[in-house]
């Protein structure tokens, strides 16, 4: 008698395989697991808000089993059974681990959807209370010996059971009904009324930000263990209903409190160096393969093509044709490490399904209510502190997705969110400036708020004094991203190029900043090298000098930018890369793969392209032996 699995709700993450097989032990080791599982179960919380009474009375007849099973092991007779009395103890240790996983998955999960499941979940809890029910009928009391106390209390617990009904509280039953319409009238694009909005948040225990920003994680983690598509998109309207309650309602919030739950940003990990695409220097999330041989993320190559080169960027090497192939052992193997490391990572095909389930008509509405709040608010601002709440709400905003990336950009909070980039500001409230910038980085992923930017009256220009004489190195290594990102524009890379500002601002901050700030700049740098008038500009400017100069910080890409500017530098590039030729070969000696790669590549095309004279100064230097031999 094995317990459906469709006594669950369908969801990816299932309960472990141990939870659905009967334990093979020894008599008394079956009843030591019975007794430990069910003092587990005990142990645990009812629910506060939702399903109090299905949980408080599955826990209750937990409490009661315990005593029975404790007793048995205190009892010398009840040390050997028979084969169908372990076979009714198995079956009652694959109810009981199904009780704990419901009960645990009801209290760790989404308030809101356990709400919108209340119905399915209180059968649940009914059908496994029923398998309880027959298994306490089969019980064989005589054989075990209990005591009177002990067979009166199984009587009383099988009682229970047999009167026990699916019961959903009818407040619960209301309390979801009024969430349905909510999200019915946003659907209608009528703004929710605040005072119902709150009752039914607070009743769902969301008291404040934090506990809506927990609630809003707790959706997003349910859309990856549903199945079915209708599902993904209920629970994207309720994200879109939580965001809006958690602004509307418990004001703005500068920063984010550390959680045990939460996911590692990117930025906290050390990123192996096969994992990094060789253009952008990211993480790769959609690995293909050239007709060289090489690997790139698809979304840089494809700007690379789309930019009229039809070179490998690393080789030189003229594509055959441009056809990607997935890298697919490389992006399993990229998946699994994000998994290890608690990052997100979404596969290409992933990206695409979740797109799709975002594309709802409440959701999109409730997003833009909740800017449409937000930039109001931040419009009639006179408060700075008020102004930086608000500024860091559409930052995190703006960082979710692209349909809060059209949203925020069409009310106009550009021409807004620029007042806060200037040194003024800095000065005095530098944490404003960094979510201002931040805020204009998040957007700039958006391929029309990179248009809306460039031409937005002061934001470049925003863009650039903060790169430049930013308040702290976050301000200016976002600066130096948002130049990243408006770069992959092949007109505005070559109006960046041209801005002597940007190429200043870019080399000191290389130059001077901590390792996570020039990694920023650098990024930026091999961009604008994909101009060959930049190209020039830069060499002019001193760049061979600076990337040498922190060559042995950032190894990868320093070595990256050298090998593109020589090659589309000419012969003004290849005189000045003559003193980074030493550091060059110390790479071939310790550097990563990649990095040996991209400097042997280098090494190549300087000789090539320099002469005799070149490959005479490159003998001369100790590194080269053992490497190009004599």
């Amino acid at each position: 008698m094995a317990v459906s699995p469709q006594v669950f709700p369908p969801r990816k993450r299932r309960p472990s395989a141990g939870s659905f097989i009967s334990p093979k032990l020894t008599d008394l080791n079956l009843v030591q697991s019975l007794l430990s599982l069910s003092q587990e179960i005990s142990s645990l919380k009812p629910l506060q808000c939702l399903l109090k009474r299905n949980t408080l009375s599955t826990i209750n007849k937990s409490k009661l089993l315990a005593i029975l099973f404790d007793e048995m092991l205190r009892n010398p007779v009840c040390h050997f059974f028979s084969p169908s009395t372990l076979l009714c103890f198995e079956e009652m240790y694959i109810v009981l681990q199904r009780i704990k996983t419901l009960i645990e998955d009801c209290s760790n999960g989404s308030k809101m959807w356990l709400l919108m499941q209340i119905q399915p979940l209180a059968y649940s809890f009914h059908e496994l209370t029923l398998e309880l029910s027959t298994l306490l009928d089969i019980f064989p009391v005589k054989e075990v010996d209990l005591s009177q106390d002990v067979e009166e209390l199984i009587v009383l617990v099988r009682k229970q059971c047999i009167q026990s009904k699916p019961f959903v509280d009818p407040r619960d039953n209301f309390l979801g009904q009024e969430v349905l319409a909510m999200l019915d009238r946003i659907k209608k694009e009528i703004v929710p009324d605040h005072l119902k909005l709150k009752q039914i948040v607070e009743t769902l225990g969301l008291h404040d930000n934090s506990s809506c920003r927990e609630e809003v994680e707790s959706l997003q983690e349910e859309i990856e263990n549903q199945m079915d598509e209708k599902s993904k998109s209920d629970i994207v309207s309720l994200i879109g209903l939580v965001r809006y309650a958690k602004c509307v309602l418990f004001g703005s919030s500068t920063t984010q409190k550390s959680d045990h739950r939460r996911r590692k940003s990117i930025s906290d990990v050390t990123i192996p160096a096969d994992f990094r695409c060789p253009i952008s220097l990211e993480l790769m999330r959609d690995p293909v393969v050239v007709t060289s041989g090489q690997t790139y993320d698809r979304e840089s190559i494809n700007q690379w093509i789309d930019s009229g080169h039809n070179s490998c960027p690393k080789t030189g090497q003229t594509l055959a044709h441009t056809n990607l192939i997935p890298n697919r052992s490389l992006g399993n193997l990229i998946a699994m490490w994000c998994r290890e490391q608690r990052i997100p990572f979404e596969t290409a095909e992933s990206n695409e399904k979740l797109n799709s389930v975002k594309a709802t008509k409440v959701a999109f509405e409730a997003t833009k209510m909740t800017v449409s709040f937000l930039v109001n608010k931040l419009s009639v601002s006179q408060s700075k502190e008020t102004a930086n709440g608000v500024i860091y709400e559409l930052r995190a905003l703006a960082k979710t997705d692209s349909d809060s990336r059209v949203c925020i950009g069409e009310a106009g909070a550009i021409p807004i969110l620029v007042r806060y980039l200037g040194s003024d500001v800095g000065s005095e409230h530098p944490n404003l400036q960094v979510n201002a910038v931040t805020t204009i980085l998040n957007l700039s992923i958006l391929e029309a708020n990179k248009t809306r930017i460039m031409e937005t009256d002061g934001a470049l220009n925003g863009v650039i004094e903060v790169l430049r004489s930013g308040a702290t190195w976050e301000a200016k290594g976002n600066a130096a991203a948002t130049i990243f990102s408006l770069s992959g524009v092949q007109a505005y890379r070559k109006w960046l190029g041209r801005e002597t500002r940007v190429i200043k601002g870019l080399m000191d901050l290389a130059k001077d900043g901590p390792t996570n700030s020039k990694r920023d700049a650098l990024v930026a740098i091999f961009n604008l090298t994909g101009d060959r008038e930049t190209v020039g500009r830069l060499v002019e400017g001193g760049v061979i000098e600076m990337v040498s100069g922190v060559i042995n910080e950032l190894p990868e890409e320093a070595v990256t930018i050298i090998e593109l500017v020589v090659k589309r530098g000419g012969l003004v590039a290849i005189a000045a890369a003559y003193n980074a030729i030493k550091r060059l070969g110390v790479v071939l000696r310790e550097g990563s793969d990649n990095a040996r790669e991209s400097a042997a590549a280098t090494l190549v095309t300087i000789c090539r392209k320099g002469g005799s004279e070149v490959v005479a100064i490159w003998r001369r230097f100790q590194g080269s032996k053992g490497l190009y031999g004599k």
